[in-house]
């Protein structure tokens, strides 16, 4: 076997020349390339008679039965697109025509990793798919939460995904990518480092589906009526802005609530507090893709905000939560290939194996080819066909004519229409077939180095304990240390951190680039999370613990202070049956202390009466919801009595907290609005 090499394109190339060692298809036929698709010329579309790719792709979508084989843990929702600006000029899609118009949409959000019964707060990438059920078809928007992937070719995705599940031999670990496996693949692809950066940093840890982004991560097409074309990616910007939780946190959330996510959406909708995002676009032509600095095909790569701004388009907003999860959510089938006149696929080598790979996938999964007519997946708009038969089918053509050309006349069915159909974009293809990746695909460290630079120090610390914690999981050192050879070439400060942390005391040459990296890209404040927070505590989550004798007054203050914010406030107490306040009624709680830890709230208020505060300055799970909150930079409210629980757990008063009082608790919201004191983690 040949030493580990990357061909030009930057493609990982492991080879032998033993025919006992040669890979083969299912077939027998030995491979020659593993790595890349088939495609007319290096940038040109992938090729249908690709029966390489096109087996191991095929066999991998029909690996689980009956549950997905990625992206099985999911929350659906439904809701509308709202046209704020009409775009006629560059695109012809109807859904784009009129300001103003609502369409109905479904949208599911997921983890990737896990299986249906995992947690919802892995340290995973988060699927954000939204099926429009235009007036002319249903156009699916398969989209993450990160707006790069980990891979350029749909080749590859069986080896990636096979590398982040559970091991074959053993049959876990489940819903972590903390594992040699994932991570020996991960330094053998370097074309996967970018991707790792956000995998490691909050994005990858959301506070809720409702603050975080969305991205259709490909570069895809506009077309308007006169047949000229824009490129366009792409984004879902929350209204209510972004925020993630701490690693800890969601180890104790995951713990404390599995169903974390799916409860607080479910309770969101539920309230009437609908979670909104902007549709933006980032359109660009040729000329601007010829002088990028990066392949706009590369599926790795981004562009950021401040070379080519998101032009906000429409409004997603999500207001009814379905009646049956098996009906509509497990049964729901998104395929990029679905798409409407107005809109089209480029070149990208993996949206191209997306393309196929999601069909096939939901046949096999839904049950054969009538999947379509399952009222979550069928459009809303009037349907003519000669499809017929197929296993499950619900509604067949009538009449005689199941064919055409046929001279029945009217009673013929339906007619191709070339004014509406779609219409491919005609781009011109020539090429010689070939396995290859194109060499502008080959930078793999620039904007993994961009990324790093645009981040906080606080966003920072994190990525490099993300690294250090999975890291840390490899039992195998070469591992470790080809991991580190790769992070050498985004940032030595990153290297240098994550060394410390793992313990690494003679530090590996950098990894030999397949493309020399650039080092001077300028940072995107786009690309943080801090940086683009709320700007207000709505939608948002007080936890008010309270014990027997607390001030009623203060109580209802609070209440009535964070209701007027948008926010939500729930009652914890040492007893379910909750506490007996200082006027003598009695205040329900929606917590008791050992089931409603701080981990599970934005931001804690302590009101204690003198008595009740001293019995719960020794109280375990008091303690543990006071230490949590500060330890992970939470804003605390406090009263007197509050005192001798913070001093317990050394929980020493800061600018992150206040001291309460009936007439202050506007100003105790405000201090919410920052979400946390990141000062008290860096001190």
């Amino acid at each position: 076997m040949t030493d580990d090499t990357l061909d030009k394109g930057g493609a990982p190339r492991q080879q032998t020349t033993d025919r006992g060692c040669t890979m083969t298809t299912a077939q027998g036929g030995p491979i020659a390339d593993d790595q890349n698709s088939l495609t007319a010329g290096p940038r040109g579309p992938v090729l249908l008679e690709d029966h390489v790719m096109r087996e191991k792709i095929f066999h991998f979508d029909h690996e689980r039965i009956p549950e997905r084989v990625v992206h099985a843990r999911g929350y659906g929702v439904h809701g509308h697109f709202e046209l704020t600006e009409a775009i006629p000029e560059l695109s012809c899609a109807d859904i784009f025509q009129r300001v103003g118009e609502k369409t109905p949409t479904f949208t599911r959000f997921s983890t990737v990793a896990g299986n249906k019964g995992s947690f919802d707060l892995a340290r995973d990438v988060r699927g954000f798919a939204t099926k429009f059920y235009t007036q002319e078809g249903n156009w699916d928007l398969v989209g993450n939460n990160i707006p790069v992937f980990f891979i350029q070719d749909a080749m590859k995705f069986p080896d990636l995904v096979h590398s982040v599940k559970e091991a074959p031999d053993r049959g876990f670990p489940q819903a972590q990518s903390a594992h040699d496996n994932f991570w020996d693949f991960i330094s053998l692809s370097p074309e996967a480092i970018h991707m790792t950066l956000w995998q490691m940093s909050d994005r990858a840890i959301p506070r809720s589906f409702r603050f975080m982004e969305g991205f259709g991560v490909h570069t895809f097409r506009l077309v308007n009526a006169t047949g000229k074309s824009h490129y366009v990616k792409f984004h879902w910007k929350p209204k209510r802005g972004l925020q993630s939780v701490v690693w800890n946190e969601a180890l104790k959330i995951n713990g404390a609530d599995p169903d974390f996510h799916r409860r607080d959406m479910w309770d969101a909708i539920d309230a009437g507090d609908y979670p909104q995002w902007d549709l933006g676009i980032q359109v660009f032509d040729d000329a601007f893709a010829d002088q990028f600095e990066f392949d706009i095909l590369d599926a790795t790569k981004l562009i950021p905000e401040e070379q080519v701004p998101v032009r906000i388009i429409g409004t997603l907003t999500l207001d009814a939560n379905v009646e049956n999860f098996f009906a509509e959510t497990e049964q729901v089938a998104f395929c990029t290939q679905n798409i409407v006149r107005g809109i089209d696929h480029t070149n990208d080598p993996l949206l191209q194996g997306r393309n196929f790979s999601y069909l096939d996938t939901q046949t096999k999964r839904l049950g054969g080819p009538n999947f379509t007519h399952i009222p979550i997946n069928a459009p809303k708009c009037p349907m003519h066909h000669f499809q017929q038969d197929g296993h499950m089918a619900m509604r067949n053509p009538k009449g005689r004519a199941n064919y055409e050309p046929n001279s029945w006349g009217e009673d013929g069915g339906p007619r191709e229409n070339p004014e509406l159909g779609f219409q491919s974009y005609p781009e011109e293809v020539e090429g010689t077939k070939q396995r290859t990746r194109s060499e502008t695909f080959a930078d793999h460290y620039s904007q993994a180095r961009q990324f790093w630079i645009s981040q906080t120090e606080v966003e920072q610390e994190h990525i490099i304990a993300g690294y250090t914690f999975e890291l840390s999981k490899c039992e195998h050192e070469r591992i470790r240390l080809r991991m580190l050879s790769h992070l050498r070439n985004v940032h030595e400060d990153l290297a240098q951190g994550v060394a410390e942390g793992l313990g690494v005391a003679e530090m590996p040459e950098a990894a030999q680039p397949a493309r020399a990296p650039i080092i001077d890209l300028p940072p995107s404040d786009a690309l943080s999370i801090l940086k683009n927070g709320p700007k207000s505590f709505a939608s948002r989550k007080l936890g008010l613990f309270i014990s027997d004798g607390a001030d009623a007054g203060l109580v209802a203050a609070l209440e009535k202070a964070f209701k007027a914010e948008g926010a939500m406030v729930a009652i914890v107490a040492p007893h379910i049956g909750g506490a007996t306040l200082s006027d003598g009624s009695v205040k329900a709680a929606d917590e008791k202390i050992d089931g409603g830890p701080s981990v599970l709230f934005d931001a804690v208020a302590l009101v204690f009466s003198e008595e009740g505060g001293e019995a719960l300055a020794a109280n375990k799970p008091a303690m543990d919801f006071v230490s949590d909150a500060y330890a992970h930079a939470k804003v605390i409210g406090w009263t007197e009595a509050a005192q001798p629980l913070m001093k317990a757990v050394g929980a020493s008063p800061d600018d992150g907290t206040a001291k309460l009082a009936e007439d202050s608790a506007g100003d105790f919201v405000t201090l919410c609005r920052k979400l946390r004191h990141w000062e008290r983690k860096l001190g």
